[in-house]
C-alpha cells in the first residue's frame, strides 16, 4: 500500500507491518525481563555501549578497536586525549551517555540537536569553528579513490538558509502529534537527517545517537542493551546503498528501501537479543552466562580479552569454553595464538 510521510512515499506490505509486529512483540518479552533481572543487564548495557562506540567511530574512519576503546574509556584523562580517533571516542561517548541517562529530557529541537553536536566535538580543538553550528560550507557526499581522483556520491542541501529551513521543517514535522508508527517515524528523520546533512562534519554518528534517543523517548528501552551501531557496521555496504538510492531521486522520493534497511537492522537486533534471554534463563551458571554474553558482544575474542572483560581467571574460562562449545552455543576458531570465540548461529 502506498503512504505519503513528510514529503516521502513508502510502499508499505505486509512483510513490513509483520516486522514491526515481531520487534513490538519483542517489547513485552523484554519488559518482562528487565523487572527480573539487573545484574545481568548492567553487563549487558556495558559491553553495547564499548561496541556501539567503537563501531560508529569505525564507520566515519577510525581505527581503535573494540578492546581500544574499552582501555581507553576505563583510563581516561581528558587532558591526555590529542589523536583524533580517541576524542571521537570520547565524545561519542559524552552524547550517549547523556541520551541513555535522561533521554525523556531532551526535546526534540534544534537547540538539542545543536547541542549533541557540540558534545560530539568539544574535545577536537580543530571542530571549534563549526561544533554546534550548522555547516557554512557545501558538504556533498564524495568517494575518494586510490588514485586521489573523487567522485560525487550525494549533494546534500545547500548551506544557509536552505538548512535552516529544512531543519526547522523536520523537527516541527517530527514534534507533531499523530498516528505514525514511531519507529516508521524515527527512520524517516533519521533518512532526513542524513539527506540535509546540516553540520559540516559528524553527521554520521549524530543520526545514529538521535536514533537511539528517539527510539528510547518512544519506550524502545532494550535498544540499550544492543548494538544499532554495530549492526550498521557490519552492513555498512547495505547502509549506504539503501540511503544512496533513495537519495538519488530527490526530491520528494520513495523511501521504502531505507525503510527495510531500517526494520530489518532492528528485527536483527531483538532476535540476537532474544537469544541472550533464552540462555539468561538456561541451565548456565552466572560465569557461564557471563562468558556467554561477552562473546555475543565481542564476535572472535581471544581468551586473553575474554578473561579480562569477564574477570573470570583463565583456567577456569577454559572449562567454561569447553561447557560452551560442547553446548554448541559458541564455536572456536584457528589455532594457537589465533585462536577465537564467537557464537554459534543456526542452532
Amino acid at each position: 500500500m502506498n503512504n505519503k510521510l513528510y514529503t516521502f512515499t513508502i510502499q508499505l506490505n505486509w512483510g513490513h507491518f509483520d516486522t514491526l509486529r515481531q520487534i513490538e512483540k519483542f517489547e513485552l518479552i523484554w519488559s518482562n525481563y528487565q523487572r527480573r533481572e539487573k545484574k545481568s543487564l548492567n553487563q549487558l548495557k556495558t559491553l553495547a555501549t564499548i561496541q556501539s562506540i567503537g563501531s560508529s567511530t569505525r564507520i566515519e574512519g577510525s581505527k581503535l578497536s573494540d578492546q581500544q576503546v574499552r582501555t581507553l574509556l576505563e583510563k581516561l584523562d581528558i587532558t591526555e586525549i590529542e589523536d583524533r580517533d580517541s576524542q571521537e571516542v570520547v565524545g561519542y561517548y559524552n552524547v550517549l551517555d547523556i541520551i541513555t541517562e535522561s533521554p525523556l529530557e531532551l526535546s526534540v529541537t534544534e537547540s538539542t540537536i545543536k547541542s549533541l553536536h557540540n558534545l560530539l566535538l568539544k574535545l577536537s580543538s580543530k571542530d571549534d569553528w563549526h561544533k554546534g553550528q550548522y555547516k557554512k560550507h557545501s558538504n556533498a557526499v564524495q568517494a575518494t579513490f586510490p588514485d586521489g581522483s573523487t567522485q560525487l556520491i550525494f549533494k546534500t542541501t545547500e548551506p544557509g538558509f536552505a538548512t535552516d529551513n529544512a531543519m526547522k521543517n523536520l523537527v516541527k514535522w517530527f514534534r507533531l502529534k499523530d498516528d505514525i508508527n514511531p519507529i516508521i517515524k524515527t527512520a524517516t528523520f533519521v533518512y532526513e537527517f542524513l539527506s540535509i546533512h546540516p553540520f559540516q562534519d559528524g553527521n554520521g554518528r549524530l543520526s545514529r545517537l538521535l536514533t537511539t534517543l528517539l527510539l528510547l523517548q518512544n519506550g524502545y528501552d532494550w535498544i540499550e542493551y544492543v548494538s544499532f551501531e554495530h549492526e550498521i557496521e557490519k552492513r555498512k555496504k547495505k547502509y549506504y546503498q539503501a540511503l544512496r538510492n533513495c537519495q538519488a531521486k530527490r526530491p520528494n522520493e520513495d523511501i521504502t528501501e531505507w525503510i527495510q534497511f531500517f526494520l530489518d537492522s532492528l528485527k536483527n537486533l531483538t532476535d540476537k537479543l532474544n537469544k541472550k534471554l533464552e540462555i539468561s534463563q538456561s541451565d548456565l551458571t552466572p560465569k557461564q552466562k557471563n562468558v556467554y554474553v561477552f562473546i555475543s558482544n565481542n564476535p572472535e575474542s581471544k581468551i586473553s580479552g575474554i578473561s579480562e572483560g569477564t574477570k573470570v581467571p583463565r583456567a577456569t574460562l577454559k572449562r567454561i569454553l569447553k561447557v560452551l562449545i560442547d553446548a554448541e552455543l559458541i564455536e572456536k576458531n584457528g589455532k594457537g595464538a589465533g585462536t577465537n570465540y564467537k557464537m554459534k548461529f543456526g542452532k
